[in-house]
């Protein structure tokens, strides 16, 4: 029996963990102070429910199918936005949610991309050009916080439909598919792909106009919401770039696409955009945690405390019930090598001994791991150092 994940899965222990839940609260802190409320959804779906209208998506082809006991064809969600057909139902609109789980998908493994990732969305059910501002907003104030230099890009997949229409090019959404393909392939790769379906001097007229700035669209369908975006975003200091060749990978986005960058490459951290729930405009963001674990520049908080405890069990328990009081994590150890080892391996950043000569001083010894620097304090002073800390 082999103890070893399967490829595409992974464990989080220790400081890793510990990032990653910072980086959570700081998410949820965020989606609440914009209004947006907590949903929960299952991991398994039927299967016809999870492909929606949308089987032929990439994403989609790559969900993991199983069957349960009955016989019934289920899968694992591959995103958590589709559940918002069934939750939506009956909300008071605009319905504001954000939603953080595990979602699953099939598909080849490399550095960037896992089997299982956790999706950090919000979504607002009912939404107008307003709300997908303050979604930028929103999405701006996260990456200043996990400080995180990131390029919020935009573009509308009714204005890219619209010029490619207008050269009288067929399936469309094959064509936006492969555009948006452009910063991991390089142009000449996606203009060979397109040239499989598309003649020549389409796909030249094509890049042509797309290599245009933005007011130069103004005849296509599109560009006067587009434009009201980007003059709404700088209202709350958002200044999103235009970009033609966007079109996010799936298929039921129906208008503004937005998608935050590295501002030194081309990788994503996270994007979304507006489209139709239940025949209701609405608008949505997702983050991969992943991704944000390894982009954000930010340390795990470490208060914790280790009381090492020698023969004052009583005292011990009281005082580290007291820190516990002040949201200071306490670890309690009766070893004093033992315990410092513990400390040093856990990097648990300070040490408190206590024992009968700090009983009867009613002082204790606190010790800086770090520095090895050693002080005794009286127990209001101790607790209110440790909280400042």
């Amino acid at each position: 029996m082999t103890t070893e994940t399967v490829k595409g899965f992974s464990d989080y222990t220790g400081e890793e963990a510990e990032k990653r839940e910072k980086i959570r609260k700081i998410l949820v802190r965020n989606f609440e102070i914009y209004g947006f409320e907590p949903a929960e959804t299952p991991i398994i779906e039927f299967e016809d429910f999870v492909k929606g209208e949308n089987e032929f998506d990439e994403a989609v082809s790559d969900i993991f199918k199983l069957k349960d006991k009955g016989q019934r064809n289920l899968a694992l969600r591959y995103e958590i936005t589709f559940p918002l057909k069934r939750i939506s139902q009956n909300k008071k609109l605009p319905y504001k949610r954000y939603q953080i789980g595990e979602v699953f998908r099939d598909e080849p493994v490399s550095s960037n991309r896992f089997r299982q990732f956790t999706q950090c969305d919000a979504d607002i059910i009912g939404s107008t050009l307003k709300d997908e501002a303050e979604v930028l907003a929103l999405t701006g104030r996260i990456m200043k916080e996990l400080n995180i230099k990131a390029e919020i890009q935009v573009n509308s997949r009714r204005l890219l439909n619209s010029i490619v229409k207008s050269l009288e090019i067929e399936n469309s959404e094959f064509v936006m598919r492969e555009i948006d393909k452009i910063d991991k392939q390089g142009e000449d790769q996606v203009k060979l792909n397109l040239a499989k379906f598309i003649p020549k001097d389409k796909i030249i007229s094509l890049f042509k106009i797309l290599k245009k700035s933005l007011s130069s669209f103004k005849k296509f369908e599109g560009y006067k919401e587009l434009k009201e975006l980007i003059e709404t975003c700088e209202i709350y200091g958002i200044k999103p770039v235009f970009n033609p060749y966007l079109a996010r990978g799936l298929s039921y986005y129906n208008g503004s696409v937005y998608e935050a960058k590295i501002s030194e490459g081309k990788e994503s951290i996270g994007g979304g955009g507006s489209y139709l729930v239940n025949g209701i405009q609405s608008t949505g963001i997702s983050f991969g945690l992943e991704r944000l674990c390894q982009l954000a520049k930010i340390k795990p908080d470490n208060k914790k405390v280790l009381i090492i405890n020698i023969k004052q069990d009583k005292k011990s328990i009281s005082l580290a019930e007291k820190l516990r009081k002040q949201e200071i994590p306490v670890t309690i150890s009766d070893k004093i090598s033992k315990g410092l080892e513990y400390a040093d391996s856990n990097k648990i950043p300070y040490v408190i001994f206590l024992g009968g000569d700090e009983v009867k001083k009613k002082k204790f010894k606190l010790r800086d791991m770090k520095s090895g620097k050693e002080e005794f304090l009286a127990e209001k002073n101790l607790i209110e150092k440790l909280k400042t800390l």
